[in-house]
Formats: C-alpha cells, structure tokens, sequence
C-alpha cells in the first residue's frame, strides 16, 4: 500500500482526474488530500462531487482547508466576505448557485467531516497550513492554525539548512514528527515547479490555482506526479491570477 498526498487542488477537478490516472491510483493505496478543495476554477462543485463520490471507491483522507471553510461558512449563511470573494470565492460561489440546491446540504456535510490534521502511525503530520505550538500539534492554542498558518514553513525555509534534529538551535516545533506535509503556501504563482522539501517539511502546494499544476507525491518513495498546467484545462478563465 501506497500512501500518496494531494496538494492544493482548487476546484481544479479536470487536472486531479489527470493526475490519478497518472498515478496510477488503486484501492490499496492511501490518498491524503491536503484542503482547499474549492476556491480558483469554475467546478467547485464537480470537484467536491469527485472527491464524494472517490471516497466511497478509495481509501482517502480528508484535510481541512481554509478555502474550504470559508466556503462552508458561505454555504450556511450566504455571508459574502469580500476578501474570499477576491481569492477565488467567486468563482465557488458561482458554481454552487448554478447548481442543485439539495447539493449544498451534502457538501456542507462534507466539510464539516474534514480533519484539521492526521498523523500517521510512522509519525508522519498531514494538515493544510501548519502549527505554532513548541509542543506541537496538541498543545495547539487556535485550531484555525491548522489551516491558516504560514509561519511553519516560513521557519523551515529560513534554516540553516546544515542543521540536524538533535543540534540545539533545530526548532523545537519541527522536533516531533518524522515528516510533515504541507499545501496552503504556493511555491510559486507564475511557473510551473515541483514539490519543496525544508528540513523535514514537504510543501506540496505547486500553484495549482496559479500557473501551476497539481502534485500527487509518494510518502515513502519521493517519486511525484504532476498534473498539466491546470489553467490550460480552463481556458479563458483567471483562477486565482488577480494580476
């Protein structure tokens, strides 16, 4: 068995479709996705619907984004935060009021089941954003760290990257898991790259919303897949390209 992770997919369906099939994906194998499933491309909703209906066939994990809570937020009440409408939250809004309303219910169900994170029995952390608790992950003070934070991998790319776990200036917080992965941060807006690796943190957020493509990436092996420049399954939309 496979323990595979999904980066930032951003309403992206038609690139994550490609990149399991890239994959190679099977019903032994364990797909940890990493949040922000909604919130860039025009099928918010067909990209939910995909990973509804992926869960019943797959062994998957779900990780809490905060894209997708926004969007959960939006759902319950029609609230419009301008700053989600700005990133990405147009687009979602706009897919769901094109759709079957007795959707929302379903999907709002959906978000609710999302896990802040998932540690693995090797020790191994998935969650969206990252953690500031010294301690870590349960000492944490706000779960909306969990999916909003960026100051994670902002320290380990700050590194002296010659440091090693037991050198007594190796931050504390990055000390307790053998490995943690990451999306939240994109890696770049305006190129296509691969997944990062700092210290023992792995970015897999290539800029799915941007220019980039989507990322599955194997735990154990390193070995990657990447989907098409996800803005060329959209032609003629912006994603999140405010510029």
């Amino acid at each position: 068995m496979r323990t595979l992770v999904v980066g930032d997919i951003h309403s992206g369906v038609r690139a994550l479709e490609q990149l399991l099939t890239k994959a190679k994906i099977t019903p032994k194998d364990h797909i940890i996705f990493l949040g922000d499933y909604v919130d860039g491309w025009s099928t918010a909703v067909e990209t939910v619907d995909f990973l509804i209906q992926l869960q019943n066939d797959y062994h998957c994990t779900f990780i809490r984004g905060n894209h997708d809570e926004l969007c959960r937020a939006w759902l319950v009440d029609q609230n419009e935060n301008p700053q989600w409408l700005a990133h990405g939250g147009t687009a979602t809004r706009n897919s769901y009021l094109n759709a079957d309303r007795n959707k929302w219910d379903e999907h709002i169900k959906f978000y609710k089941s999302l896990k802040n994170y998932y540690l693995e029995n090797d020790n191994r952390l998935y969650l969206h954003a990252g953690y500031t608790n010294l301690k870590g992950i349960d000492y944490e003070y706000f779960e909306q760290s969990f999916y909003w934070d960026r100051t994670l991998w902002e320290l380990a790319t700050a590194m002296d990257p010659d440091l090693g776990p037991t050198d007594a200036k190796y931050p504390k917080r990055l000390t307790h898991y053998k490995e943690v992965y990451i999306g939240h941060t994109p890696l770049s807006k305006k190129e296509f790259v691969k997944p990062q690796n700092k210290a023992n943190v792995w970015n897999v957020d290539t800029g799915a919303a941007f220019k980039g493509g989507l990322t599955i990436l194997d735990v154990e092996t390193k070995e990657f897949w990447q989907s098409d420049p996800v803005h060329k399954f959209y032609p003629g939309e912006r994603g999140r390209n405010l510029i």
